[in-house]
């Protein structure tokens, strides 16, 4: 019996086109909620960017990629904060290597500078350009997520995950940035903090995603659902796309590329999914 479903937001609820949520949804969600089934937001944004919900009552959130949950009251469940000695390293790095970053912390964000990759970001998902503010501000402020305007490219250059933010691991979706929390945390790790919370076994759960943010969590989940516009990773983790193709005796082989998000945008990874699907479709359009 279901008791918890938990929602991603962008690509999921909303449209990357309209950027809202259908009306279809949203009398879904009410609906759920008159039938006492808790329904949970697990997002990759930060508090402070959740702005496209619209009215809608959640039992729940959990943010930054699970770094951060809370009640529909506000009530924290759970923090994972970046250690503050990657924090220092970076204030030093940033002396050296000045590319922009975004610091999220509580419900508020700066960013060090803008320049054209910051403006891009903030176009393409329809966010305000947080105030700019020296990277001496992030010193001592329990840090949810960072978000560097560095390419895969400039990521392996200057090994910053090796030599500086030695305690996190980025998540890539956009080729001008990536997302940066602390290691450890994920939408899964949300969960967990949350159906703890609330008394709810995983068992009774489920959840909808598309991006490879949410495949964590698709998979921890009783049941987990890939949207139909997701991208060809996340549907291959989502149980029902997998159990039919199993019932037709077709076996799935796992592309998971952990630097990609909603896209395969770093061209290795385009290259290593055409060699993949060119071999599946070449097996099995023969049967």
């Amino acid at each position: 019996m279901v008791k918890a479903i938990f929602f991603d937001i962008d690509g999921t609820l909303v449209s990357f086109k309209t950027h809202k949520i259908p009306a279809s949804t949203q009398e879904a969600l009410k609906a759920l909620r008159d039938k006492s089934i808790k329904i949970f937001i697990a997002t990759g944004r930060p508090q402070c960017l959740i702005n496209n919900l619209g009215d809608l009552e959640f039992d729940g959130y959990i943010t930054v990629n699970g770094s951060y949950c809370f009640t529909a009251g506000h009530r924290p469940i759970y923090k994972g904060c970046i250690p503050q000695e990657d924090i220092e390293r970076l204030i030093t790095f940033q002396q050296s290597h000045p590319v922009p970053f975004v610091f999220a912390y509580g419900n508020e964000m700066f960013v060090t500078e803008v320049n054209d990759r910051v403006q891009a970001v903030s176009d393409l998902i329809e966010i305000p350009v947080p105030p700019v503010a020296s990277i001496e501000e992030a010193r001592g402020k329990d840090i949810l997520q960072i978000m560097g305007y560095f390419t895969a490219e400039e990521e392996k250059e200057t090994d910053i995950f090796g030599k500086v933010l030695t305690h996190c691991e980025p998540m890539r979706w956009y080729p001008l940035f990536a997302d940066i929390i602390a290691r450890g945390n994920s939408k899964s790790t949300g969960i967990d903090k949350v159906l703890a919370y609330f008394d709810i076994d995983l068992k009774d759960t489920m959840a909808f995603g598309d991006g490879g943010n949410d495949i964590p969590m698709l998979k921890h989940v009783a049941t987990g659902i890939a949207m139909g516009n997701a991208e060809p990773h996340v549907k291959a983790e989502s149980d029902q796309m997998v159990e039919a193709l199993k019932k037709r005796g077709i076996e799935v082989e796992y592309m998971v590329k952990d630097n990609e998000g909603h896209g395969f945008h770093n061209e290795e990874n385009k290259f290593d999914f055409y060699r993949a699907m060119d071999k599946f479709l070449s097996i099995h359009l023969k049967k």
